[in-house]
């Protein structure tokens, strides 16, 4: 297959001058909040949603379009919600579950559906609150104080296995982050105790539908271990950095951990240059983790980057005003969306800002055959080398390959492709020899997908979804 492609300019991207390393305001949401949900669709717009101004909960949601830089409202959701958690599912839809309004668990959960615009429940059920997380099968995680899984294709939660602990008061489990890692297992990090007394961390394993405890239990001591409110990003390299957090004896934390699933291990790295908790921590196109705001008792305008190849915290510039309980959102330009938040009053805001990298990159793109941005992508059988197109659609089971853009030299963490709705099983991807930039990755086709002259094709990388391509399925 030859490199004689076109390539879909990226979507949504400013022409506003803004220096690199830098923030500059956006428009405003029209809500002030924090709490909420933003959520990066494959149109290249933004879903906010949710969160609470004061005691207020909310139900209302904006989508914000960065090549206007403007946000306007959109349906409601069904309930009012606030620390809830937002999926993008992989027929882009997003799945919204959980949260807690006037301290009360919501019910059930709600899909908010691009295409339409608006907000609808699923069939089944779940009173569980807790964090979602996008399995490498097509199906969500979602662990609260017990675990659960919602499968897109039948519109069902189910319990999965339990938690192993050992818990040490009472068998209850409060999980603040879960990152999915290299080989499609998630790691649950939170505390033992309720609030955070008791570090503890378990692994979720899809394929056997059961958790298992791993590392070693921290017993909190005071300027160690990590602690509630912190941050989980998942590295090119495999690994986990966790960042900050505050505890009810001991303060606000500048620690940070590197968890290696190689090895089973957590192991203290560079502290941040300042204590915080309630940050944000986006990865970047070049592979360093931009930490934004928080709160070390009142919230902060602080930045800083973490560097994976020094293993060291910088300083990086300040916000435009202080923000903690925001939301932090890469776009596929490669900038940062930061929205919302509790200022440095303790005063609810509806103000947004724009982070822009010093080495800029835009997510990942697929390509089509043609030069106008439109219908038949550049996916090709691996057998036959033939497109898949109406000549030679595509069937369950084939091995497919494409060229994209935008992934990490060296990286490890494979791109989840879905097509028709459906993911499929990733078998390869890696550089193209002779082509820098550009990589190659084959992929399954999966079972489950409607026969069709124009199925499209998404990839989903490192939380950046690319745009869309069309095949052929037969």
């Amino acid at each position: 297959m030859t490199m004689r492609l076109a390539l879909l300019s990226c979507v949504g991207i400013s022409g506003y001058a803004q220096l690199p390393g830098t923030f500059a305001a956006t428009g405003s949401m029209t809500t002030a909040r924090s709490g909420h949900t933003a959520t990066l669709l494959p149109d290249g717009k933004i879903l906010v949603a949710g969160g609470q101004t004061g005691s207020a909960y909310l139900a209302g949601a904006d989508l914000y379009d960065p090549s206007l830089g403007v946000f306007t409202p959109t349906s409601d959701m069904l309930a009012a919600r606030s620390g809830h958690s937002a999926t993008l599912l992989p027929d882009g839809r997003a799945l919204i579950a959980g949260a807690n309004t006037e301290g009360r668990t919501v019910p059930g959960a709600e899909i908010y559906d691009p295409s339409t615009g608006r907000f609808a429940a699923p069939t089944g059920t779940t009173t569980l609150s807790g964090i979602a997380t996008l399995l490498n099968n097509g199906k969500v995680l979602i662990a609260g104080t017990t675990a659960q899984l919602y499968d897109p294709v039948t519109d069902s939660f189910a319990p999965t296995g339990a938690y192993v602990g050992p818990f040490f008061y009472g068998l209850f489990f409060y999980p603040e982050t879960a990152t999915l890692l290299q080989d499609g297992r998630v790691l649950i990090v939170g505390n033992a105790a309720g609030y955070g007394y008791l570090e503890h961390e378990e692994l979720y394993d899809p394929a056997t539908g059961t958790f298992r405890a791993v590392g070693e239990p921290h017993t909190f001591g005071c300027g160690s271990d990590i602690w509630p409110r912190h941050t989980a990003t998942l590295l090119p390299n495999g690994r986990v950095l966790l960042a900050g957090g505050v505890n009810e004896d001991c303060g606000y934390s500048a620690t940070a951990e590197l968890y290696d699933p190689s090895t089973d291990t957590f192991t203290a790295t560079s502290h941040m240059t300042m204590a915080r908790s309630g940050h944000t921590a986006s990865l970047l196109p070049d592979g360093t983790v931009l930490i934004v705001g928080g709160q070390f008792f009142s919230s902060l305008s602080d930045t800083e980057l973490y560097d994976p190849a020094t293993d060291m915290f910088s300083h990086a510039g300040t916000m435009t005003i202080p923000r903690a309980g925001h939301s932090a959102t890469l776009l596929f330009d490669g900038r940062v969306l930061t929205s919302g938040g509790v200022g440095d009053s303790n005063d609810w805001v509806a103000s947004a800002a724009i982070y822009n990298p010093r080495i800029s990159a835009p997510a990942p793109a697929l390509f089509f055959l043609s030069g106008d941005g439109r219908g038949q992508g550049a996916i090709w059988h691996g057998d036959t080398g033939k497109i898949a197109s109406c000549a030679s659609p595509a069937a369950a089971g084939d091995v497919l390959s494409m060229y994209t853009s935008g992934l990490f030299e060296g990286g490890v963490i494979p791109p989840q492709v879905a097509i028709g709705g459906r993911l499929a099983e990733t078998l390869y991807f890696g550089d193209t020899p002779g082509y820098a930039g550009y990589f190659q990755v084959n992929f399954r086709m999966p079972e489950g997908v409607a026969a069709g002259p124009a199925i499209l094709v998404r990839l989903n990388y490192l939380g950046s979804p690319s745009n869309a391509v069309a095949i052929s399925v037969r």
